[in-house]
């Protein structure tokens, strides 16, 4: 079996369609071109011409990439060929002169993919649940919103001190937590978040939009005390609201939980846990 890796383009989308991966409606197709271009990149393995393995990576900040999008024909199975493929695309990731850091996402009960990550070189960072809540005013307690943050250089400051001084894994985007440092981070991009103090002065939250199909308040709130400080969550509530509101569409919300914070919310809780996702990377 001659076998070829290389980067895809449109003109592959119908070999793509003809894989059998068992994936039904697989968003890979669905958002093909967005996928493979800029700072998104798709690659294939080629048997005899025909695309039995495909993988990709997006980039981050400039100096993360995020590999995934694993999938291979169910036919050809057992052979490798997704560790192959990765195996090239983790090396095409670092060919890149300003990438630091390489890592993957994947979800817990995922073994396969969880294989194939530790197969090339990847080692487990962190895991966590990615939450999202239609509606979470369950949760309030009658608690007064937190005072917002407007300097960036008080902004940085909290990025800093919770995230950058750890090399904390800071949940950049849903779906894409990457081990943080400061030039993640831009002023521009700090100006554009919300960020939210508590009366003690000793929390902050922090919270952003974001499009995964849906529209998103992606809310931070690194601290296991979730449903011991008031007011957290009628604030993450209200600036739900103004999201809708400015969007004029509905907004959920995303939570990035561990898994001592998700052990903390009550019965009845609003938020879909589905299984944890893994974190995956290595550095230069």
């Amino acid at each position: 079996m001659e076998k070829k890796i290389r980067p895809l383009t449109i003109e592959d989308l119908p070999k793509l369609k003809a894989m059998e991966t068992g994936i039904d409606d697989d968003y890979v197709i669905r958002v093909f071109d967005r996928i493979s271009t800029g700072n998104n990149k798709l690659f294939g393995l080629f048997a005899n011409d025909q695309l039995v393995s495909v993988g990709g990576l997006s980039i981050f900040a400039k100096q993360y990439a995020m590999l995934g999008r694993m999938r291979s024909d169910l036919r050809f199975r057992g052979n490798d060929l997704s560790t192959s493929l990765m195996s090239q695309v983790l090396d095409e990731a670092f060919k890149l002169p300003d990438i630091k850091w390489v890592g993957a996402n994947t979800q817990e009960e995922n073994i396969p993919a969880q294989r194939v990550l530790k197969k090339i070189g990847l080692a487990e960072k962190h895991i966590s649940y990615g939450a999202s809540a239609s509606n979470i005013s369950s949760l309030k307690s009658g608690g007064t919103p937190w005072e917002r943050l407007e300097d960036v250089s008080m902004k940085r400051q909290w990025l800093r001190k919770l995230f950058v001084e750890s090399s904390a894994v800071f949940p950049y985007e849903c779906y894409y937590p990457f081990p943080a440092s400061e030039e993640m981070f831009e002023d521009r991009q700090i100006a554009d978040w919300n960020f939210f103090v508590n009366p003690k002065g000793d929390r902050v939250l922090i919270t952003k939009k974001d499009f995964k199909k849906y529209y998103y308040l992606h809310a931070v709130y690194p601290f296991d005390d979730l449903m011991d400080q008031p007011g957290l969550w009628e604030t993450i509530s209200l600036a739900q609201e103004q999201l809708a509101s400015k969007l004029r569409k509905d907004a959920h919300v995303w939570m990035d939980l561990t898994k001592q914070q998700a052990s903390t919310l009550p019965d009845g809780h609003p938020f879909n846990l589905p299984s944890p996702w893994m974190l995956f990377g290595k550095g230069r």
